[in-house]
C-alpha cells in the first residue's frame, strides 16, 4: 500500500503541506536536528517507572539489540508490560495497524486511503473480530486486557506527539486534530484478521486462471497450472494416509463474469498488507526440524525463516515472556517472535518445546460468480434478498462517506467496492467466501502454545489455531519432533477451489463442516528422522483424499532442504552451524533445466559471451556473481518474452517455481503456441528464437547499466534491498521519505532458493520478498538458539535499533536469543 497523505487536501493546501514539509524536513536533515526531536520517543530502558495497573514488580531486560526479556511474578502482569513495551517502541505501527485492520485509515490520512477502507469495510473485518471476542476463553480476555492495559498506560504517560514518535509529527502537518484513543483487546484480535489476509491462499490465482481465459483457451490456460511433481519433490508427511470417498472436484471455469472479476481484483489490490505481503508470489516460508539422531547434540534442532515483504519496521518484534516461579497463576517461559499489538508469542520456544510456521496454503477463499438483480440475487432458482449493511466512513480533512455493502449466501459482493459494474453474461457480481469472515478461537490457540509442555498439549492448541491455516513443526527437549496441519479447511459440494464458479446453481457450496481436525495430517518422530515444509504439497492425493488445495508451491526449495540434510547427514552430524548453511543456501532451482538449452542455442553477437558465463556456474546466487546476474536477467526476459504476448497484465509471470514447472515443460515442446509471439504478424517463433532474443535483451540491459565487461557484472548490483516503512515511507515527498526509510542493501539467494529474496520479473530485480526473520532453536541447550530480525526492535527513525539487525541479516548472521543483559527497567505497581 502506498500512503499518500497530503492527497485528501484542496490542492492549494495540498501544495502549502508539501513546502513546508520538504523545507521541514530538509531543514531537519541539513541542521542535524532530527535526532533531538526524535530522541523525545524514545523508550526508557533504565531506571524505575510506575505502571497503573500493575500488581507486582516487573523486570525489562535488554540486551544490545533492545531486544526485551520481561520478568513478572503473575500471568497479567507479564502481559500488561508487554503490552507497555511493545508501546515504547512500536505504538505508531500498532496504531496505524489498528486503524487499517476496522478499515479506518482515512480517519489519519485523509481521502488517500478512502478505497483501502472500502475494501476493507466491505469483508468487515472488525465485525467479525467482535463476534469473536466472546467466544475466547476468560483467561485469554483477561490477558488481552492486561495488555490493553499495558498499552493504555503508555499512552496515558506520553499525551504529546513528540513524545510518541516522529510520524505523529509528521502527521500533525496534516491532520493536527488526530489523537490516538486508547487500545482494547479488540484492536488485538482485529490482527489477526490481518493475518489470515495475508496468508490467505489462491484467490488469486482463481482470479487469474478466469483473466487469462478471457484470452486464451482454458487447455493453455491449465499448461500455465501444471500439476504438483510428486514424483520428484517429497511432500512434507510421507507416513500415513486417510482413505474415505473423495467429492466430486469437477467443474467449468467461469469467464463471463470478467468485468465483475477485473474490479474484484482491484478490489482486493486496495487491500493493504499488515504483513508485508503485496506480493502474492512472494509469500512462502522455511521450516524444518532434525531429530536428534542426526545430530551432534543428540537432540533436536528446529529452523524457521518465514518469507513476507520487506517492511520497515520489521513486522516481528523479538521478546521473552518470564514467569519468574512457574505456578498455576503463571505458566509463562516463552522466548520468539511477536506481532507489536498482540499479546504473547507466536514463533518460537518455551522452556520444554519449539515450533515454526509456513504457509500451508490450503484453499480456505472462494469466489462466487453471482447474478443480481437490483436488490435480489439468484439461488437455485428463486431470487433472495440480498443482506446490507451501511458503513460509513470518517475522512481527515473531509465530508464522511457512506459505502453500502451487500452479501448474498455466500459472502460480500466484493466488486462493488471499486465501482459499479456493467452486465457482462450471466454473471454481474462476484462474492467472496472465506474462513476467516467465519469467527474462530485463533486468539487462543497462541496462549496454550506458548504454555504446551508435550507434543499432545501442543496438537491441542494447534486445534485451535484455525486461521490462518500454517504448517507447524514441532521439538521438545525429550527429543521428538512433529508436523501438524491445522486450520478451518473447507469441504466442498463439487469443484476443486481453482477457479471461480456460479453462486447462483448451489452446487458448489461450502459442507456446513470443515475438514475434521483429527483427518488433517500429521506426524510424528517420522523415520527419516527430519520434517521439511517450504509451502510445498504436504501429502501425496493419492494417498490422501480431503482436498486441502492444488495450488501448492512446486517443491523446488522444499527438495533442496531434504537434499542438503541429507548430504549434511551423509557427512556426519548436523549442528546448528549446518542448519545456518542450509538457510543461506542460494543454489537457483531451475539453472539445471535451463542453462543446457540455452547452450544448445545457435547464438551470434555479444550475448555469446555472456552465455559463457553460465557454462560451468553452479546455480550459487552470491552477491559477487556474474554468471547469477547474467541467468536471473535471461529468466526475466525470457518470461516476459513468453508469456506477456498472450496473458492479460494480472495474470503475467512474475516468476517463481509454477514458472520454473511451465517453462520447464514448454522446453520439452520447441513449437508450442506460447513459444510463438503474436505480435509479430509476418512469422511463426519457435523455442530457440524465443531463447535467443531472451539471451540478447538480457546482454543489452546488463551491458547497458553496468559496462560491456561481463565478468564485471554482479548479482549484488542488481539485487538490492530497500527497507520502506509503511506509511511516511510512500508518501512521494523524498524528504520525508529519507526520515523513515533505509537502505539499499545488497542481498545474496532469489526468487524459490532457499535464501528465498523474491523480485518480481514484470518490474525489475529489486527485492520485494524476504526471509522476514530467521530463528535455529537448539533442543539441547535452549540458552544456544539463535535468531535475526530483518530490521531491529524499534519502530523509531533514528534510534540506535532501528534497523541494527539488517547488516548481519543480510550476512547470514544470527545473535543469540538470549543475549547479555545491557539496560534494566524496573515497572512498580
Amino acid at each position: 500500500m502506498r500512503v499518500r497523505p497530503y492527497a485528501g487536501l484542496p490542492w492549494p493546501l495540498r501544495w502549502l503541506a508539501r513546502i513546508v514539509t520538504v523545507v521541514l524536513a530538509l531543514g531537519l536533515v541539513l541542521a542535524g536536528v532530527v535526532t533531538v526531536i526524535v530522541r523525545q520517543s524514545f523508550p526508557q530502558v533504565e531506571g524505575e517507572i510506575k505502571v497503573a495497573g500493575l500488581a507486582g514488580n516487573v523486570e525489562v531486560r535488554r540486551d544490545a539489540y533492545g531486544i526485551p526479556q520481561i520478568y513478572a511474578d503473575t500471568a497479567e502482569d507479564l502481559f500488561l508490560a508487554q503490552g507497555y513495551v511493545h508501546a515504547q517502541d512500536r505504538f505508531w505501527e500498532m496504531d496505524f495497524r489498528r486503524h487499517l485492520t476496522a478499515g479506518r485509515l482515512s480517519e489519519m490520512f485523509g481521502a488517500a486511503t478512502l478505497d483501502n477502507d472500502k475494501a476493507i469495510r466491505t469483508m468487515g473485518w472488525r465485525k467479525i473480530a467482535e463476534q469473536e471476542l466472546p467466544m475466547l476463553s476468560e483467561r485469554t480476555r483477561r490477558y488481552l486486557d492486561s495488555y490493553a492495559k499495558g498499552v493504555n498506560a503508555w499512552l496515558a504517560a506520553n499525551p504529546d506527539a513528540s513524545q510518541r514518535s516522529l510520524e505523529y509529527s509528521v502527521l500533525k502537518l496534516q491532520n493536527s486534530g488526530y489523537k490516538p484513543e486508547p487500545w482494547s483487546a479488540l484492536d488485538s484480535v482485529a490482527w489477526l484478521k490481518a493475518m489470515a489476509w495475508d496468508l490467505r491462499s489462491n484467490m488469486e490465482d482463481e482470479i487469474d486462471r478466469a483473466l487469462a481465459a478471457t484470452k486464451l483457451p482454458r487447455e493453455r490456460v491449465e499448461q500455465l497450472y501444471p500439476g504438483y511433481p510428486y514424483g520428484e519433490h517429497q511432500p512434507i508427511v510421507t507416513q500415513g494416509a486417510i482413505s474415505e470417498d473423495r467429492f466430486d472436484e469437477t467443474a467449468q471455469p467461469r469467464t463471463d463474469g470478467a468485468d465483475a472479476l477485473s474490479r474484484a481484483a482491484q478490489a482486493f489490490d486496495a487491500v493493504p498488507s499488515s504483513m508485508g505481503t503485496a506480493e502474492r508470489e512472494g509469500i512462502g516460508s522455511n521450516s524444518w526440524v532434525v531429530s536428534g539422531e542426526h545430530t551432534k547434540s543428540g537432540k533436536p534442532l528446529l529452523a524457521n525463516d518465514p518469507h513476507l515483504s520487506p517492511a520497515m519496521p520489521s513486522v516481528w518484534y523479538q521478546a521473552g515472556l518470564h514467569c519468574r516461579q512457574k505456578s498455576e497463576k503463571c505458566m509463562f517461559d516463552v522466548t520468539g517472535f511477536t506481532f507489536s499489538g498482540v499479546p504473547g508469542v507466536v514463533i518460537g520456544q518455551t522452556d520444554k518445546i519449539a515450533w515454526g510456521f509456513t504457509n500451508l496454503g490450503p484453499d480456505v477463499a472462494d469466489l462466487f460468480l453471482e447474478q443480481v438483480k437490483d436488490d435480489t440475487y439468484l439461488y437455485k432458482g428463486d431470487w433472495a434478498k440480498l443482506e446490507t449493511r451501511q458503513e460509513q466512513i470518517k475522512v481527515a480533512g473531509g465530508a464522511p462517506v457512506t459505502i453500502t455493502v451487500r452479501s448474498t449466501r455466500h459472502g460480500p459482493l466484493v466488486n462493488e467496492v471499486m465501482a459499479s459494474v456493467k452486465p457482462s453474461g450471466e454473471a454481474t457480481a462476484v462474492a467472496l467466501q472465506w474462513t476467516a469472515l467465519m469467527p474462530g478461537r485463533t486468539a487462543d490457540a497462541i496462549f496454550d502454545l506458548n504454555q504446551a509442555a508435550d507434543w499432545h498439549e501442543f496438537r491441542a492448541a494447534a486445534a485451535l489455531f484455525e486461521v490462518p491455516a500454517q504448517n507447524l513443526v514441532y521439538a521438545d527437549t525429550d527429543g521428538r519432533i512433529g508436523y501438524q496441519a491445522p486450520g478451518r479447511i473447507p469441504v466442498r459440494e463439487k469443484g476443486d477451489g481453482t477457479w471461480p464458479v456460479p453462486g447462483w446453481t448451489g452446487e458448489y457450496d461450502w459442507k456446513t463442516a470443515p475438514i475434521p481436525y483429527d483427518q488433517l495430517p500429521s506426524v510424528a518422530d517420522p523415520t527419516e528422522g527430519y520434517i521439511v515444509t517450504a509451502n510445498n504439497a504436504v501429502i501425496d492425493p493419492a494417498r490422501y483424499k480431503p482436498l486441502l488445495t492444488k495450488d501448492w508451491a512446486y517443491g523446488y526449495r522444499s527438495q533442496r532442504i531434504v537434499d542438503l540434510l541429507k548430504a549434511e547427514i551423509a557427512k556426519g552430524k548436523l549442528d546448528a552451524a549446518a542448519m545456518s548453511r542450509i538457510q543461506q543456501d542460494t543454489r537457483n532451482g531451475f539453472a539445471a533445466t535451463l542453462v543446457p538449452a540455452l547452450m544448445q542455442v545457435n547464438l551470434a553477437g555479444p550475448s555469446t559471451e555472456a552465455r559463457q558465463l553460465l557454462k560451468d556456474w553452479d546455480g550459487s546466487q552470491t552477491l559477487d556473481s556474474a554468471p547469477a546476474a547474467y541467468f536471473n536477467a535471461v529468466w526475466r526476459h525470457l518470461l516476459k518474452g513468453l508469456f506477456d504476448d498472450d496473458l492479460p497484465q494480472q495474470a503475467r509471470p512474475a516468476g517463481g517455481d509454477r514458472w520454473f514447472e511451465v517453462v520447464g515443460n514448454l522446453l520439452q515442446t520447441p513449437e508450442d503456441p506460447f513459444w510463438d509471439v503474436t505480435t509479430t504478424k509476418d512469422r511463426t517463433e519457435t523455442r530457440d528464437d524465443v531463447l535467443r532474443q531472451a539471451m540478447a535483451d538480457a546482454y543489452q540491459e546488463l551491458s547497458d547499466r553496468f559496462g560491456a565487461e561481463v565478468k564485471q557484472w554482479r548479482w549484488g548490483d542488481l539485487h538490492t534491498l530497500r527497507l520502506t516503512n509503511a506509511t511516511f515511507g510512500t508518501s512521494g515527498i523524498a524528504p520525508i521519505e529519507m526520515l523513515f526509510n533505509r537502505g539499499p542493501v545488497s542481498v545474496a539467494g532469489s526468487k524459490d532458493a532457499v535464501n528465498a529474496t523474491g523480485w518480481n520479473a514484470q518490474i525489475g530485480y529489486e527485492i520485494n520478498a524476504v526471509p522476514s526473520m530467521r530463528m535455529i532453536i537448539d533442543l539441547s541447550d535452549l540458552a544456544k538458539s539463535q535468531w535475526i530480525n530483518l530490521t531491529g526492535a524499534s519502530g523509531h527513525a533514528y534510534h540506535a535499533n532501528y534497523w541494527d539487525q539488517t547488516e548481519l541479516w543480510a550476512q547470514g548472521r544470527l545473535l543469540p536469543m538470549l543475549g547479555a543483559r545491557v539496560h534494566t527497567l524496573r515497572l512498580h505497581p
